[in-house]
């Protein structure tokens, strides 16, 4: 199942008490102070897990809590820290308060971020002996745990998206790409969900392409499925708009993709942007008379067949080069040598 928004909370544990204690030896009738402090208690932290792929696990995990501190005991003793809680999560995940701001977006592997901290430990009565007041009766108490109610969205990371209209031949064209198997039929609104593939090029490198469910007019507003997972495409490098070579209405379509996306998020026009038409079988013979209805457009243009494969190494081939390009940019902005996710 896959799951992209949930909401849970989350609630630090509490510090323990101090203790008030004094030592009983004997022969020594009036020990002084021996009362130690409380525990701290554990953080909430979350941690990205390259394992999990969705939000499902926390979809059901709704209330998730932090150890408490134990409390100080005699003979000078701290009890014991609480138990932090790690909330895993997959890479990708934006973490937004109750109020919509955000409050930490995980890209990274194994990146972690510390929601709430632990309340403080009280302190014991040891702490209190001074010279004037060797014999304190007085102890802390530890500071309560904090609470809070977050919406946890998760983007996905991928290289190169797929937009287009529902039944365009996109899942088609991630499945001749990649290992990936998404569900194909002749009928619109075939994919329900995301599907993400990996692209082999060259002979060490490979890029991820992700596969969206179609947009329709609209889908800014909540028609069909595009207003839920337009958000996937805001993490890749380059959008690869797919359109029916065999469509009437192509340059219309494209201006209401164009529209879609930028109502959506004004970003995304600005990504750097390739075209294919798919289903080029359907032109029998006339494939070599193609007359390219976008063809004032400055983008980059691909006719390919998905069930032929013609076309399909060339289109590799400039993605790839593209990808590269763009995660080299981004690791020398970063001087690293790591690359950086938009």
């Amino acid at each position: 199942m896959f799951i992209d928004e949930t909401t849970i909370t989350v609630k630090s544990g509490a510090g323990g008490d101090g203790c008030m204690s004094f030592r009983r030896e004997k022969y020594v009738p009036r020990g002084g102070p021996d009362g130690g402090d409380g525990g701290n208690g554990g953080s909430v932290i979350f941690c990205t897990d390259s394992n999990l792929a969705t939000l499902v696990d926390l979809r059901y995990q709704t209330r998730i809590e932090a150890g408490r501190g134990q409390h100080g005991k005699g003979k000078n003793l701290t009890g014991g820290r609480g138990a932090n809680a790690i909330v895993r999560m997959p890479p990708g995940t934006v973490v937004h308060n109750e109020a919509g701001n955000i409050l930490a977006d995980l890209v990274a592997e194994d990146e972690s971020f510390t929601l709430l901290k632990g309340g403080q430990g009280g302190r014991g009565n040891a702490r209190f002996a001074t010279s004037r007041n060797q014999a304190p009766r007085h102890c802390e108490p530890g500071t309560p745990g904090e609470e809070v109610t977050v919406r946890l969205e998760l983007k996905l990371l991928a290289d190169v998206g797929l937009v287009g209209f529902p039944n365009a031949g996109k899942s088609t064209l991630l499945s001749r790409l990649s290992a990936a198997h998404p569900k194909i039929a002749d009928y619109p609104f075939t994919t329900l969900q995301p599907n993400l593939g990996i692209v082999r090029h060259g002979e060490y490198e490979s890029f991820v392409l992700a596969d969206l469910p179609g947009l329709i007019k609209g889908a800014h507003e909540g028609k069909g499925l595009g207003l839920r997972f337009l958000k996937h495409v805001e993490r890749t490098r380059l959008l690869l708009i797919t359109l029916e070579c065999t469509a009437e209405n192509a340059a219309e379509q494209m201006t209401t993709l164009r529209a879609e996306l930028g109502q959506h998020n004004p970003a995304l026009l600005k990504k750097p942007c390739a075209i294919v038409y798919t289903k080029a079988d359907l032109l029998g013979p006339a494939t070599d008379n193609f007359e390219d209805p976008l063809a004032e457009l400055s983008a980059r243009r691909f006719l390919i067949s998905a069930v032929s494969g013609a076309g399909l190494a060339e289109l590799v081939t400039y993605l790839g080069q593209q990808v590269s390009r763009q995660r080299g940019a981004e690791a020398a902005v970063r001087g690293d040598g790591s690359p950086k996710r938009p």
